[in-house]
């Protein structure tokens, strides 16, 4: 027995939003968390972040991108069609407590995950701030749901086609400077998280960032999750994914993304959200 579809939304080119009934990962999940899916019996192994919850109807809520060949074969799947497997609540969830105030900043489609993360600090109490940053304004989605769960909400395109042209980092700075801030939170391309990690280093910000390593089995089997985090190897799937920012070491990550990023064009299913763009 599969996982029903009970909707599909195309939220702009190639970009998937898709609720579907999994009681047992609705009911453990949490903010942070991902689930490993598998389309069909003959499919490969999807790893997604869980983007939203709804413990009472039991479903689950993911965004994923139709770029290669499982999620395009996923984003023809429609609402009454099943999937063949979701295996999680996979990874360690977000620390969440009252920090007093609170940054989310997301890059792409990092903005999924971050809706969730950034609903439960406001549940805890916090002040939230939400930051979200993309090539171009289509890319930009979720808008009135991100201003629900936030006292402020941010957008950054590189074109300034929509909000504040420049980086998430521009806009950060200057919240930073302007409030005390007790935490923030960075979901993301590599290089977006690791110039977040910069800058609040600099400004003595506490930092997780929810790292984007490549992925396969999502159990600490595979090794091909690893990272370097204060000196000591970590597998994102079991240890994190979510790192003090400022002990990751990302110039080992962003080698390590390079080396594969041929091999992550052709075969999508053997990362996790690695192929987001700011």
């Amino acid at each position: 027995m599969g996982y029903r579809i009970v909707s599909k939304t195309e939220l702009s080119e190639n970009l998937f939003e898709m609720r579907v009934i999994a009681p047992y990962a609705v009911k453990n999940a949490a903010a942070g968390q991902f689930i490993i899916i598998r389309v069909d019996e003959e499919g490969e192994r999807v790893p997604l972040t869980i983007a939203d919850i709804d413990k009472g109807k039991k479903e689950l809520t993911m965004v994923f991108m139709a770029v290669g060949y499982s999620t395009k074969k996923l984003a023809r799947l429609n609402a009454g069609d099943e999937i063949q497997d979701i295996a999680g609540p996979l990874g360690i969830p977000t620390e969440i407590k009252n920090y007093g105030t609170v940054v989310c900043v997301a890059g792409g489609y990092g903005a999924a995950p971050a809706y969730l993360i950034a609903k439960a600090f406001k549940e805890a109490g916090n002040r939230v701030y939400i930051i979200v940053g993309a090539r171009t304004g289509d890319l930009i989605f979720w808008r009135e749901r991100m201003k629900s769960v936030s006292d402020g909400y941010f957008i950054t395109t590189d074109d300034g086609s929509l909000g504040r042209k420049g980086l998430v980092t521009h806009q950060l700075g200057e919240l930073i400077r302007d409030e005390k801030t007790g935490h923030v939170m960075a979901i993301g391309p590599v290089p977006m998280m690791k110039a977040v990690a910069d800058l609040t280093r600099d400004r003595g910000v506490y930092t997780v960032v929810s790292m984007n390593t490549l992925m396969v089995d999502g159990t600490g089997m595979c090794g091909s999750c690893r990272l370097t985090v204060d000196g000591q190897v970590r597998f994102a799937c079991v240890d994190g994914p979510d790192f003090d920012a400022h002990k990751v070491d990302f110039d080992e990550v962003i080698r390590r993304t390079s080396a594969y990023s041929d091999h992550e064009k052709r075969i999508d299913g053997n990362c996790r959200l690695s192929l987001n763009s700011q």
